[in-house]
């Protein structure tokens, strides 16, 4: 009966002392869950931005090159500041030029910070919004991808 009564206690001791939680997955990184800004499913809204081409474009020249020299400097300063999580060029197909995912609440902050690109203040591109859910990890990208380029992408 002791030895009953002393396991009990033991098993009472070491349950009241060892978090158990059938909903978490034994990979769950709290800390990183919370650093993305994912919800309880590994997710967090976005707003993602189709860059397509406008009916003005810059003509070829030093100033075109600048123009797209400034653009992917605030592509890096938007990354590094954590509001830019992916940015790509697109096929080009229908005039669809490139993508930004940005990690913004709503689309009239995703508006404030396109139109801090030279793209798009010199009349090159044009801006299309759309409200973005998905996985929280893309805020990793910009972590992760310097490790898999011998060169940087901007």
């Amino acid at each position: 009966m002791h030895r009953c009564k002393a396991a009990l206690l033991a098993l009472s001791l070491f349950s009241a002392t060892t978090p158990v939680s059938a909903t978490e997955p034994p990979n769950y990184d709290a800390q990183l869950a919370e650093r993305t800004g994912a919800n309880e499913a590994g997710m967090r809204p976005y707003v993602l931005v189709i860059l397509k081409s406008s009916g003005t474009p810059v003509p070829k020249g030093e100033a075109r090159d600048a123009m797209f020299k400034g653009h992917f400097a605030n592509m890096r300063r938007l990354a590094d500041a954590g509001v830019l999580a992916v940015a790509g060029p697109l096929d080009g197909v229908e005039g669809r030029r490139g993508i930004f995912i940005l990690a913004v609440p709503d689309i009239d902050t995703a508006r404030q910070h396109v139109a801090t690109d030279p793209v798009i203040v010199q009349g090159e591109m044009v801006a299309e919004y759309h409200r973005f859910f998905s996985t929280a990890a893309l805020m990793l990208v910009n972590e992760w991808a310097p490790k898999l380029a011998r060169k940087p992408p901007f």
